[in-house]
C-alpha cells in the first residue's frame, strides 16, 4: 500500500499523515514514513527524539554528488539521471516506536545553481519507495507534489487531500485534484479535519464538488496541547485516532 498525503499548509496534514501511519502500525503493518514536504515535521509529530537534527536528504551534498556523479551547483553539467537508490532506505531511516522515517528535503529554487542533480535523486528515491518497496509507505507532501513523477504518481495507490472548513482550503484541494489527474493519480480522497460541528461538514460536503470525502476528524484542543509539548497528537487525541483507524477500512 503507497499512499500519498497533501493539502494547503496549516490544514493539519502533517498531523493526518502521523495518525494514519501509527494506525496502520498498530494493526501490524510494516511501515515506511516519508516527510517529502520542505517544511518538515513528520518526525516531530512521530516523537523522534531531537528530529531537527535530521539532515534532510536534498542537503546530503556529498551523497548527491557521488550519486548523481557530479559538483552540485555546477552549471551546465551531466550527472547521471538513474542514480543507484535502493540502499537509502535502510541506511537513512530513522526509527521509532516500530515506524522507519525518511526525510527528504526541498530543493531550492532561484539563484541555488543547478538544482538538477538533487531532483533527480529524489525522484528517482521516490519512484524507488513507491513502485519498489513492498512494504506500507506514507508520503507526507507538500500541496505542488513536487517528488512525483508521472509513472511514481500512477503507481500511489491513494491520494489523501486533507482540507480544512474555508474556501482557500478548497482551492487548493481542487488545484491538487487538476495536478494530480495531470499525473493519472486514480484513487483521490479528502479528509476532513478541524470540525467543529455539523455547519464545518456541511460546508464542505456542499462544496467540494465531485470529490469524495474519506472521512471526518473533529477539532480538538489536545491536537494543539500535543504540538505545543512537542509530542505525537495520537497521545493526546483518542477521537482523532478513532476517526483515522475507521478511513483505514476504505482505504
Amino acid at each position: 500500500m503507497k499512499i500519498a498525503v497533501s493539502g494547503k499548509g496549516g490544514v493539519g496534514k502533517t498531523t493526518f499523515a502521523a495518525l494514519l501511519i501509527r494506525s496502520l502500525a498498530d494493526e501490524g503493518k510494516k511501515v515506511l514514513a516519508i516527510d517529502a514536504d520542505p517544511d518538515a515535521n513528520l518526525a516531530q509529530a512521530l516523537g523522534v527524539k531531537d528530529s531537527t537534527r535530521i539532515t534532510p536528504i536534498s542537503k546530503m551534498k556529498e551523497l548527491i554528488e557521488e550519486r548523481t556523479e557530479t559538483k552540485v551547483g555546477s552549471m551546465g553539467a551531466f550527472f547521471k539521471l538513474n542514480p543507484k537508490v535502493d540502499d537509502l532506505p535502510e541506511k537513512l531511516s530513522v526509527e521509532t516506536d516500530g515506524v522507519r522515517i525518511m526525510v527528504l528535503g526541498g530543493v531550492q529554487k532561484g539563484g541555488s545553481g543547478c538544482i538538477c542533480p538533487e531532483s533527480t535523486l529524489l525522484k528517482n528515491l521516490v519512484r524507488h519507495l513507491v513502485v519498489d518497496r513492498d512494504e506500507v509507505v506514507i508520503l507526507d507532501m507538500e500541496a505542488g507534489l513536487e517528488h512525483l513523477g508521472r509513472g511514481t504518481a500512477m503507481a500511489v495507490d491513494r491520494l489523501i487531500v486533507v482540507v480544512e472548513p474555508g474556501k482557500r482550503s478548497l482551492e487548493t484541494a481542487r488545484q491538487i485534484h487538476q495536478l494530480a489527474g495531470d499525473l493519472g493519480v486514480k484513487n483521490l480522497s479528502l479528509v476532513g479535519n478541524k470540525i467543529r460541528s455539523e455547519k464545518d461538514k456541511d460546508f464542505l460536503l456542499n462544496n467540494v464538488g465531485p470529490l469524495d470525502f474519506l472521512g471526518f476528524i473533529p477539532f480538538e484542543m489536545e491536537i494543539i496541547e500535543a504540538d505545543l509539548e512537542g509530542c505525537p497528537p495520537y497521545e493526546k487525541n483518542l477521537k482523532a485516532m478513532g476517526a483515522v483507524r475507521e478511513m483505514i477500512k476504505e482505504i
